[in-house]
């Protein structure tokens, strides 16, 4: 089974924000694999291993598109348990929005040959608008099964469950397909002392948008749909009302909401 998981490079939560002042981009210094990716990629592990892992021909193929730091979200993914890498980088994809990503991704999905899933986090932690699954599903001519809970293949079949807030519902598709999951589907695995020297060795390979038949103009801010053209510093928050209750605390909170429209 040849499995590609989708690993991003994203701006760790744990610290603030900043655009680099270029085209409105995301400064990504302080940046690490997308914590959502980590779901995806063990969904792909449990799958490989259930059919007898690397040793039995199983693939688990890493691909990020990024600057040359997206490269660590790839070793990162060496390290969890994935056979190979594949990191996707050329200045060109500089401020692609999530049409300009799927184009590339696609392009990239099919330069690697026959796959037969294509797995992805339900969201990235720094966009978060959830499209590229979608749209790779679409670019790639493929069926496709968003925010799956649980997840598994027989034979030439994926099932999926989908997790509503009021009901389930059990889904099937046909192989090859693209699948998003939620972080409801397992606990990734933490990268132990012989996954990370198994990881040095390890192959990454890394591709340009020549090699996987792109035109530039097709990616970056040139062929986006979307452009960011102002962004600003939020401003500080403001203090708060406070409320002291001197035996009427619970009026007051009352009078305070229905103020602001909120009963």
């Amino acid at each position: 089974m040849k499995i590609v998981v989708l690993v991003k490079h994203v701006p760790d939560a744990q610290f603030d924000r900043h655009l680099n002042g270029e085209g409105y981009t995301t400064d990504r210094d302080e940046s690490i694999l997308s914590e959502l990716d980590e779901y995806a990629l063990e969904a792909a592990l449990q799958l490989a291993e259930a059919r007898g892992g690397a040793k039995a021909g199983n693939q688990v193929i890493a691909l990020s598109m990024g600057p040359a730091g997206a490269v660590n979200a790839v070793k990162k993914s060496l390290q969890m348990g994935a056979t190979e890498g594949v990191h996707l980088t050329d200045s060109a994809l500089a401020g692609s929005d999530a049409a300009a990503t799927s184009l590339a991704l696609a392009a990239a999905v099919r330069h690697l040959g026959a796959v037969d899933l294509v797995l992805t986090g339900m969201a990235s932690t720094d966009g978060e608008t959830s499209l590229v699954p979608a749209q790779l599903a679409e670019r790639l001519g493929l069926p496709q099964v968003t925010f799956a809970s649980s997840l598994t293949v027989d034979g030439g079949r994926l099932t999926a469950r989908r997790d509503a807030d009021t009901y389930s519902e059990t889904v099937e598709a046909a192989l090859p397909a693209v699948v998003s999951v939620t972080d409801q589907i397992n606990e990734p695995r933490y990268p132990n002392f012989k996954g990370i020297i198994a990881a040095k060795r390890k192959s990454i390979t890394t591709l340009s948008l020549a090699e996987i038949g792109v035109d530039p103009a097709q990616v970056g801010h040139a062929g986006s749909w979307t452009t960011v053209t102002a962004a600003a510093e939020r401003p500080p928050r403001t203090a708060g009302t406070i409320i002291t209750d001197e035996g009427d605390a619970g009026i007051k909170l009352v009078d305070f909401l229905a103020a602001q429209k909120l009963l």
